[in-house]
């Protein structure tokens, strides 16, 4: 395995334990990894290494902050992908990325049925739509987003396995 994949994986370690101890990712572990997976292709490879990591940090960075936006992850999970994309650059980090999703999916789904809410929240959403059919409004759905506090859980139970998918399967 390549340098810039162990230096990855040591930065979602302590990543992952400091998400799961206190559901927060530090500034001092996002920043830290960007500016070392950087410094690390600067190193190597020279002008080209560092377009190499900026490329993959803005990328990680941005397609996060979206998901930032629509409330989908914390700032410490935007900021650790700009990391992660520094550290191993664009085509990694967006299947890093779409395998965290797929795992975070996964994840939701099995705390949904052993909390036994799925079908509460599938009913829902059920009545919600049929009612925006029916009254031709979004009221329903305004009023089931507003009501319905989302499924949390620290997003690095999926980004460790997502990343191991990543390198396993590239």
């Amino acid at each position: 395995m390549h340098l810039e994949i162990w230096g990855c994986f040591i930065l979602l370690a302590v990543a992952f334990v400091t998400d799961i101890l206190t559901m927060k990712i530090p500034n001092i572990i996002t920043i830290t990894g960007t500016l070392l997976g950087t410094a690390y292709h600067v190193i190597t490879n020279g002008g080209t290494g560092f377009l190499f990591a900026v490329k993959g940090a803005v990328v990680g960075f941005g397609i996060m902050a979206i998901m930032y936006v629509a409330r989908a992850v914390g700032g410490g999970d935007v900021k650790l992908f700009a990391a992660i994309g520094a550290w191993v650059g664009v085509p990694l980090t967006l299947s890093i990325l779409l395998y965290s999703i797929l795992a975070a999916g996964c994840i939701g789904i099995l705390i949904l049925i052993c909390r036994r809410e799925m079908m509460v929240r599938l009913g829902g959403v059920l009545r919600s739509v049929l009612g925006l059919i029916v009254l031709r409004s979004i009221s329903p759905i305004q009023a089931l987003t507003a009501k319905d506090k989302p499924l949390t859980f620290p997003f690095m139970l999926a980004v460790l396995p997502g990343a191991i998918m990543a390198v396993y399967y590239s």
